[in-house]
């Protein structure tokens, strides 16, 4: 599958970098000069409100930041959904589809009332020309198709298994993989 923004990457179980082991990548960018995004199932115990308080009443549920990836994290990145398509906010990126990213400098009131949902990212993984690329073909990622609803699930916990089930055919199987199949 052609790696895009707002494709899914599924840490495979022979990924054992403890940055990515379990996770679930959104790609936000992908482009000649590589490719960026954020992990959706690691939510830290710091509320969104401690760190960028004009943006409490905005973000979803679980309230919190969410470790995006290991580079960057002294940073924070917004991940949002429109609820209207014809209506971005000022400040608005798109990704793919209804999904696009909110510069965290706009106003809030700017964007009050734009958003079915929004969640911040502190860090983001990054890769180099080519590097993804060979990651995926040596198996340490999955390529799937992303839905909106993956970057803003109530229960983060059980992202990763709910997108493996959905995927067709054999690939669906791989949720119950071990690291090493002739073991089992």
């Amino acid at each position: 599958m052609q790696l895009a923004s707002g494709m899914l990457l599924v840490a495979t179980p022979a990924l054992q970098d403890p940055n990515f082991v379990d996770t679930v990548v959104l790609l936000l960018d992908v482009s000649d000069e590589g490719a960026l995004g954020v992990v959706l199932n690691r939510p830290s115990q710091v509320l969104v409100a401690d760190v960028l308080e004009p943006w409490r009443d905005v973000v979803a549920e679980p309230e919190v930041l969410f470790r995006g990836g290991p580079v960057g994290t002294d940073g924070a990145l917004a991940l949002a959904s429109l609820r209207d398509p014809q209506d971005p906010p000022v400040g608005w990126r798109p990704v793919a589809g209804l999904l696009g990213m909110v510069d965290l400098d706009t106003p809030t009131e700017l964007v009050d009332g734009t958003l079915a949902a929004m969640r911040v990212f502190a860090g983001y993984a990054g890769w180099g020309v080519g590097q993804l690329d060979g990651e995926v073909e040596e198996g340490s990622w999955y390529v799937v198709t992303g839905e909106v609803g993956d970057a803003f699930r109530d229960d983060p916990g059980c992202l990763r298994r709910d997108v493996m089930r959905r995927q067709p055919g054999m690939l669906a199987w791989h949720v119950n993989r071990p690291v090493d199949p002739d073991l089992n």
